[in-house]
């Protein structure tokens, strides 16, 4: 699925709250006549996008052999213009949209044009006031690279850790001069891309040293001085997951809390 993330108040169902998942499950529940337990691959914050969220529902089986195949094209005329599904089926057995994932891929926009964001482009693309070193950014990413305990980025959710793995830290600049950083990892907690991004612009607009984001791993606590970085500029693009056989054992060892001891 995807979605403009600009006017929700994020993914999670909120009483009084235009959310996604509010949304999504009411029109599940008048194509299918009942849809239960919606979940997500990654629960996003107001205001942040989508372009290859993934989620599970469950809905009675006479039903989908009934609506099934017609379920995206009557999804399509229920659904508001900010929110579409593009693709649904059975799920395999074992899969669980949440636990089954191998990896959620995110990427951030910023320009640092002096003119600000294009218009047409402006609710996805963050306006940075100065300008942004490349070379800078990819040092300072290089040294967050790998299995961490992400506090110093982290909001702190009692009994939850904050160790995570991350593969991919990478920046690029496009052809318009837009900057793009990939964030991939097993998973995240609350707000860290955001702050990870936050912490690597005060390094590319020469601010902070190279070193300072990587050093901020060995606090136990959230990081004070690091600014999180507006929501409009991140997209959810991709998760993975395991090959078909794989979902259950993958969901079972996600479950198990992690620690670096």
């Amino acid at each position: 699925m995807a979605y403009d993330g600009t006017d929700f108040a994020g993914w999670a169902a909120q009483p009084g709250q235009r959310t996604v998942a509010g949304t999504l499950g009411a029109e599940l529940a008048r194509v299918f006549g009942a849809a239960q337990g919606l979940t997500v691959a990654g629960r996003t914050d107001a205001g942040v996008h989508a372009t290859g969220q993934v989620c599970h529902v469950e809905v009675p089986v006479g039903a989908w052999t009934e609506r099934g195949g017609t379920l995206i094209r009557r999804l399509a005329g229920l659904l508001p213009p900010d929110l579409r599904v593009l693709a649904a089926g059975p799920a395999p057995e074992g899969f669980d949209a949440r636990f089954s994932a191998l990896s959620r891929c995110y990427e951030y926009r910023v320009t640092d044009a002096p003119y600000g964001a294009d218009p047409l482009r402006s609710r996805y693309t963050l306006a940075w006031p100065r300008p942004l070193d490349l070379a800078a950014l990819a040092a300072a990413s290089a040294g967050l690279l790998g299995e961490h305990d992400f506090a110093a980025y982290c909001r702190r959710k009692e009994n939850a850790t904050t160790v995570r793995a991350v593969s991919e830290l990478s920046w690029r600049r496009t052809d318009d001069g837009v900057l793009v950083v990939t964030v991939r990892a097993d998973a995240f907690c609350q707000a860290m891309v955001r702050s990870l991004v936050g912490a690597l612009l005060a390094v590319g607009d020469g601010r902070r040293p190279a070193t300072w984001p990587a050093g901020l791993l060995s606090r136990a606590e959230r990081a004070s001085e690091v600014t999180v970085a507006p929501p409009h500029g991140l997209t959810l693009v991709r998760v993975e997951y395991p090959g078909p056989g794989g979902y259950a054992a993958r969901a079972e060892l996600t479950r198990n809390r992690r620690s670096l001891l």
